[in-house]
């Protein structure tokens, strides 16, 4: 199969972000004439989005029907039209729902908060979050149908029907429309192709009776090669029988040996070691323990990338790292860091590593998990000046949004960049107002 270029103005053939290039096949005649995209299964699954939102997005742009039969893994566009012409509206679908407007990476993310109406975007190759545009059809659609209930469409299983669903699973724009006839359970056609029968192996005669996988070592030793690192997670082993202790240390020893002469070309490997040890949450206390020191305001940044890979939307491993800056404050630099308890807390902040919910759930809760009583209730008075920045940041956005929705004005979401605008012209009313950068 052809693939081309995720983002296709990029002409590197070395482009490390591929896809596979639209097949589209046209059927029927007269008014019943459809264009059915057939490879959109492992197109949607290259850009990390639904197959229904590229196909809606057709019809958006197209002006036409689309008929969504998921369970056949058929997406339909109303119409006959040409597949180049097709892949130039996928290319625009790309640009505005899957690139990162900063780093123009396509290793993004969706969050839809449906009571708001807003549609984020998180970039994880460098940490970029912002809103979407909701005024185009398709994010309207997103917010019906947001990506944690439709991503699972991408590998369906089929033979087995979801409780509480009749046979009129497919829908044509919302409506129902006769389902197709089904295979038999027992076939899989990925197993065995187009033709629905193995190739043969090297060397055979052809014969049906000698039909089999193909068993040499080459071909063994490439088919190792191919399997992605989280297959290989997979695999079996005696060390999830071991205690939650041995398995963090196991992880720390690791983490040590791997990043010996640095951490560069590291970071997958760290956290493909914390899922399979499946210590990924507490992985937080183990890396802050061996990256962070004295100089933790500044290396928050420098090593923002690997903390990003396990804390984003992972609240739990935020609530580690909080107890990782306890043991960092309380304990291992007390003298150098206790000071400077605002500061790095709004650079933890800043660079999405904890977000507003955890930063508040924290704040009022004095624990002696981590250290002592009396030495928690200092860190936490430390922090009062910013869990209050926070707070009221918080509620004076909850007021700008019930005042832009009565005014239908332009909404925004609550990223670091509209809390400096806020705090600014919250300075110009009235000085009183706490300053976190003075803190």
């Amino acid at each position: 199969m052809a693939v081309v270029n995720v983002n296709r103005k990029v002409t590197d053939q070395f482009y490390r972000y591929k896809m596979p290039k639209l097949i589209a096949k046209v059927e029927g005649k007269g008014n019943g004439i459809k264009t059915v995209v057939v490879n959109m299964v492992e197109v949607a699954k290259a850009l990390n989005r639904p197959p229904l939102y590229p196909t809606k997005y057709f019809g958006c742009e197209l002006g036409a029907n689309t008929q969504f039969d998921k369970k056949n893994d058929r997406y339909i566009v109303n119409g006959s039209h040409d597949p180049d012409k097709l892949q130039e509206i996928l290319d625009n679908f790309i640009e505005k729902f899957v690139l990162c407007p900063e780093c123009e990476n396509p290793e993004t993310t969706l969050s839809v908060k449906v009571k708001s109406e807003k549609i984020s975007q998180h970039c994880i190759a460098c940490g970029y979050t912002g809103l979407l545009d909701t005024k185009h059809r398709l994010a309207q659609f997103i917010l019906k149908n947001p990506p944690s209930s439709e991503l699972d469409t991408v590998t369906p299983q089929k033979g087995k029907r979801e409780k509480g669903k009749g046979r009129k699973e497919q829908k044509t724009n919302g409506e129902p429309i006769s389902p197709p006839a089904e295979e038999p359970e027992s076939v899989d056609r990925n197993l065995f192709g187009e033709s629905g029968m193995l190739p043969p192996s090297e060397g055979s005669s052809g014969n049906l009776g000698e039909w089999s996988e193909d068993v040499t070592e080459e071909a063994v030793k490439k088919r190792m090669e191919d399997l992605s690192g989280g297959v290989k997670g997979l695999v079996m082993n005696d060390d999830l029988d071991k205690s939650a202790e041995e398995r963090i240390n196991m992880f720390f020893q690791f983490v040590k040996s791997k990043t010996a002469n640095g951490l560069e070309g590291q970071e997958k490997d760290i956290i493909a070691e914390a899922e399979r040890l499946d210590v990924k949450d507490k992985a937080a206390l183990v890396l802050a323990e061996i990256f962070f020191t004295e100089n933790m305001v500044q290396e928050i940044k420098k090593y923002r990338k690997l903390f990003l890979r396990l804390l984003h939307d992972n609240q739990k491993a935020q609530k580690y790292l909080l107890g990782a800056f306890e043991i960092l404050v309380g304990k291992s630099y007390p003298d150098q860091l206790m000071s400077k308890v605002p500061h790095i807390l709004k650079s933890l902040y800043d660079n999405d590593l904890v977000e507003e919910e955890v930063f508040l759930q924290w704040g009022p809760k004095v624990s002696k998990r981590y250290v002592s009583k009396e030495v928690s209730a200092s860190i936490h008075k430390k922090a009062e000046a910013f869990i209050t920045w926070l707070r009221e940041a918080e509620e004076e956005e909850s007021e700008d949004d019930e005042e832009e929705n009565k005014n239908d004005g332009v909404q925004f979401s609550h990223t670091k960049n509209q809390v400096v605008v806020k705090e600014e012209e919250v300075a110009k009313d009235d000085g009183s107002d706490i300053d976190i950068d003075d803190i």
